[in-house]
């Protein structure tokens, strides 16, 4: 049976592969966005399906509508973004989660809540499992995103224990593909932009810090499946890539399938920047039936074939 759902940051990079995931499902999708860091091209595509619509909007303020199912991911997800106004970072995390769960408790419909591994901080234990509390830094200048996400979460589950709110909170790891931001400073758009225009691959530190990649397809699988469960499954679930490459892995594939002659300049380590990060995704696999499917070269593939596309226009 189809749904009316509703997305929060549904312009967004993540958001609009899960909008085309529902509409092709038969749903219905309304897109919210305040189109800080998403885009109107990210959805273009969409507007001529009549099942389809967008709202301008900043979640920080309530919004009035009614859906069948929510899934809550407004919140630039990039330090250049999220650092651009922190305190706005912090507001859309903890308001926004505040009125979206409003929204599901007036509609009583459930919500999914867009988490994220830095909730681990710099882990001090490897893999990550979702009962390990982290390792965050409340004062830095990452935790505007980071304890955002770990209030938003307490909310949830709140809500879940005060009003038997149906809620799912997925964390979510690395994630790349097409429609990502060409500016937003996260690694493999840094260095996929980099090696097409030829400038010098930046690698902060020695490049042996590790991070796991998630394609984007994989990931939307992984939060509908943890959406269409049954009311006794929140979460916290993990969904990511397992596979674990240092930065230097990765800018040698990305050189690789280039054929880019760029070549590799180290810089500083930013403050509290994570030496690793892998999920532990047992979890996933037990309760979603879910583990991703795209290999890391073939999704580096389809997302520099966007990005060629991008920076010729």
């Amino acid at each position: 049976m189809s749904s009316r759902v509703l997305i929060t940051g549904g312009a967004g990079f993540i958001g609009s592969h899960l909008s085309e995931r529902l509409l092709a499902e038969g749903d219905e999708v309304i897109c919210v966005d305040n189109f800080f860091t998403g885009s109107r091209r990210n959805v273009e595509h969409l507007f001529d399906n009549p099942r389809f619509e967008v709202i301008r909007h900043d979640v920080t303020f309530p919004l009035y509508l009614e859906v069948d199912k929510i899934y809550n991911l407004a919140c630039p997800a990039s330090p250049v973004h999220y650092q651009h106004d922190p305190v706005q970072t912090t507001k859309t995390s903890v308001m926004g989660a505040i009125n979206m769960l409003g929204l599901a408790k007036r509609l009583r419909v459930p919500i999914l809540q867009a988490s994220t591994s830095e909730v681990y901080g710099d882990p001090a234990i490897h893999p990550q499992t979702e009962d390990y509390w982290g390792n965050v830094n409340p004062i830095g200048p990452r935790s505007c995103y980071d304890e955002g996400k770990r209030a938003a979460e307490t909310l949830f589950f709140d809500y879940r224990r005060q009003h038997d709110l149906s809620i799912k909170v997925i964390r979510i790891f690395n994630t790349y593909g097409p429609r990502m931001h060409p500016n937003d400073g996260r690694v493999v758009s840094n260095f996929i932009v980099q090696a097409l225009r030829g400038e010098p691959i930046t690698i902060y530190g020695d490049g042996s810090q590790t991070r796991s990649f998630c394609y984007v397809d994989d990931l939307v699988d992984g939060m509908v499946r943890l959406m269409n469960t049954d009311h006794g499954v929140t979460g916290p679930i993990n969904v990511g890539n397992p596979g674990e490459f240092t930065m230097l892995e990765l800018a040698n594939e990305v050189l690789r399938i280039t054929g880019s002659t760029s070549e590799i300049e180290h810089r500083p380590l930013p403050q509290d920047d994570p030496k690793q990060r892998q999920p532990n995704i047992d979890i996933a696999q037990r309760e979603l039936g879910w583990k991703p499917s795209v290999a890391l070269t073939a999704g580096l593939e389809r997302t520099i074939d966007y990005f060629r596309g991008v920076l010729a226009a």
